[in-house]
């Protein structure tokens, strides 16, 4: 069972868990997925507009393998029970050690600007270091999305390239950056932190 995870920022404590995302968690999401833009900086390429119920049952049934492809979570807010929140750790490669942390969102918009998402970075952090053995994780993020790419990096993670126009979206090019964290570097982060 995955523990909790208490971060104090800004001076307040706001405290989350991440818990098995399931089938009874598929019409929260697909609420919180109101454009197809929305859609593709959130899930990539993964995913088509609209969410519905069957791409998330194909989605799902990877996390449910021995050993899973992904591991798919929900964010809970412990105060009051709430879920507000998505992420994944995907590609799990045992052998080399290594996956990517994916599908980020704070779908709560009242919840949004508050660290929370930062808790959640650090939570799934904290499973694939410790809980399974990884030695590298890295993700990609859309250029522009100014917020997403100073979360990852309070948490640790460091740009490493600059993908240009790598996702279409109506008439545009989305640009990415790709960015990781080693093991060794995150447990002396959180040493510091």
């Amino acid at each position: 069972m995955d523990s909790l995870l208490t971060i104090h920022e800004r001076g307040n404590v706001n405290t989350i868990e991440l818990k098995p995302f399931e089938r009874n968690d598929f019409l929260r999401l697909i609420g919180w997925v109101k454009t197809p833009e929305f859609l593709l900086q959130w899930a990539g390429p993964v995913f088509h507009f609209p969410l519905d119920e069957s791409q998330l049952d194909i989605y799902l049934k990877d996390s449910l393998g021995n050993p899973p492809l992904r591991k798919i979570y929900k964010a809970m807010n412990i105060a009051d029970r709430r879920i507000i929140g998505h992420i994944e750790l995907n590609g799990i490669d045992l052998r080399n050690k290594l996956a990517t942390v994916c599908r980020v969102l704070v779908g709560e918009p009242s919840e949004r600007r508050k660290g929370i998402g930062l808790q959640m970075v650090r939570k799934i952090l904290e499973i694939g270091f410790d809980q399974l053995g990884l030695h590298r994780m890295d993700l990609v993020v859309f250029d522009f999305n100014q917020a997403a790419i100073k979360c990852y990096e309070k948490a640790g993670f460091r740009k490493e390239g600059h993908i240009r126009e790598a996702r279409k979206i109506g008439t545009e090019y989305w640009s990415l950056y790709q960015m990781s964290i080693l093991e060794h570097e995150w447990r002396l982060k959180r040493k510091k932190d």
